[in-house]
């Protein structure tokens, strides 16, 4: 029995001594892991966290670009409506039948062309009538004045001052039947003359309300309309703030140094360039803009009355800024932007500068940055002040604004 408790205590004893050896390798590992927990909760996670630690430590790679001389030409856009500079409705003024039309539908016509032919029997008529009238209105004053001479020729003892008043009036009376007479002819000649519709002014005349035989008259409305096809207007509304720069600008004759173009319906560009005609008096107390009209030359119709365009306005010497890529640029505080700039120790700083709108991929800097002067437009993430960077180059057939940052890991 004796010898039985001994093998039973020295297996427990081993038993204890195996257990005890696995717990402390468990304690062991529990406390190396929480050991580096530790560590990685109090190391920084990155060398930009600590500026003084980066800018002993290993420099970033970013890719760098130096701030060139651009044009910047951005137009500004508006939608503008196309407008005949002059419209006529070809209403008849005098009544009558149709019996020619010298003239086919949608042609341009030209001022002073004869357009439609009215029956003008009933005029002549007239007007030989009024004439007849003249003519007997005349002879009658010529009878009506020698009478009056005879009598004022005459002794004072054959005839009575009476009678001698009598043939002042009867001359007098008949020079103005002569007068009357002449107004009737007139009158009698200008229907005549409008039995005969003639275009009042030059441009494409459209849809004929009316064809030879029909009736017309004043009180049956336009026969059809002309209008004005070139020089085209174009009229677009400009808000009351930009209506003051504009002002501003044509005071220093800026407005001279601009172009304007449009765009067409269709998305293409219009050949031909505009010119300023005016600005509108009042202001729109509904929309608070103000009209202002331009003219293009319309040689080939492109330009629809009544259509809608979109008009641009650039320079046309365009200014230039000092421009960098626009992924370049970065949001500061309080709603500023900025850009990294590489110094020639090869650090970074954080510059504030003023930008215009990017145009074509390009921001241009108006304050804050020289030409010349190199800043960072991919791998800005994590950079602090500072830091060191090393400048990364593209490859041939590498594009400076996807592959860079793809491999700078943006």
């Amino acid at each position: 029995m004796a010898e039985e408790s001994k093998k039973s205590s020295g297996a427990a004893g081993v038993v204890g001594a195996v257990v005890g050896q696995i717990v402390l390798g468990a304690v062991c590992v529990a406390a190396g892991w929480v050991g580096k927990d530790i560590f990685e909760k109090n190391a920084p996670r990155d060398a930009a966290a600590n500026p003084a630690a980066a800018a002993a430590g290993l420099p970033k790679t970013v890719a760098v670009t130096n701030a060139v001389m651009k044009a910047y030409n951005l137009p500004e856009r508006f939608v503008a409506h196309a407008e005949p500079v002059q419209e006529v409705e070809l209403l008849p003024q005098v009544d009558g039948y149709i019996v020619e039309m010298k003239f086919k539908e949608g042609d341009t016509v030209n001022a002073g062309d004869l357009l439609y032919v009215l029956d003008d029997e009933r005029y002549q008529a007239v007007v030989n009538q009024r004439k007849a009238d003249l003519e007997a209105a005349e002879a009658e004053a010529r009878r009506a004045k020698r009478y009056f001479e005879r009598m004022q020729n005459a002794d004072s003892r054959g005839i009575t001052q009476l009678e001698r008043d009598n043939a002042e009036a009867a001359s007098e009376s008949a020079a103005a039947a002569v007068l009357q007479a002449k107004a009737n002819l007139v009158v009698a000649e200008y229907d005549l003359k409008k039995a005969r519709v003639i275009a009042p002014i030059s441009g494409q005349i459209g849809k004929s309300s009316a064809h030879v035989g029909d009736y017309v008259a004043p009180s049956k409305g336009p026969l059809a309309k002309i209008v004005q096809i070139n020089p085209m207007r174009v009229t677009f509304p400009l808000t009351d703030r930009a209506y003051i720069g504009w002002r501003e600008a044509q005071v220093k004759g800026v407005n001279e140094k601009f172009r304007l173009r449009l765009v067409l319906a269709d998305g293409s560009e219009y050949q031909h360039q505009g010119e300023w005609a005016f600005d509108d008096n009042t202001m729109s107390k509904e929309t608070a803009t103000i009209q202002m009209r331009l003219v293009f030359p319309n040689p080939d119709r492109l330009l629809i009355p009544n259509s809608y365009v979109t008009l641009l306005t650039d320079y046309q010497e365009p200014p230039k800024y000092p421009s960098v890529p626009q992924t370049a640029i970065i949001d500061l505080p309080g709603g500023n932007v900025g850009v990294w700039v590489v110094k020639a120790d090869g650090s970074v700083e954080q510059r504030p500068v003023k930008t215009r709108d990017a145009f074509e991929g390009w921001c241009p800097i108006t304050e804050g940055l020289e030409e010349g002067e190199k800043v960072v437009f991919a791998g800005v993430a994590k950079l602090m002040p500072g830091m060191k960077v090393l400048e990364a180059k593209p490859t041939e057939n590498e594009d400076i604004t996807s592959n860079f940052k793809s491999r700078l890991g943006e």
